[in-house]
């Protein structure tokens, strides 16, 4: 979740997959992870089409992205759970 948007977590486990992706083409030429956004993408998973028309769009793919790292267990990626460390 992020503010009103809600999302399946494959769904997010797939964005992050496809920033991921984008870090991996010629330094020189990448834009800012930042600014970076995915709507261009054709596989980016439907549901996160209404955020690409909000101009904060790259900022709330960077967090959703951010939420599902692979070293947080998935019931506590929320910073208001704690204990599964």
């Amino acid at each position: 979740q992020d503010g009103d948007f809600k999302f399946p977590l494959e769904s997010v486990k797939k964005l992050k997959e496809l920033m991921e992706g984008n870090k991996h083409i010629n330094p020189r030429m990448m834009v800012p992870m930042a600014s970076y956004s995915p709507c261009q993408d054709k596989h980016l998973p439907e549901e996160f089409r209404p955020v690409c028309k909000r101009e904060d769009a790259p900022m709330i793919f960077k967090r959703l992205s951010l939420a599902a790292e692979d070293d947080l267990c998935e019931i506590c990626a929320n910073a208001a759970c704690a204990g599964c460390f």
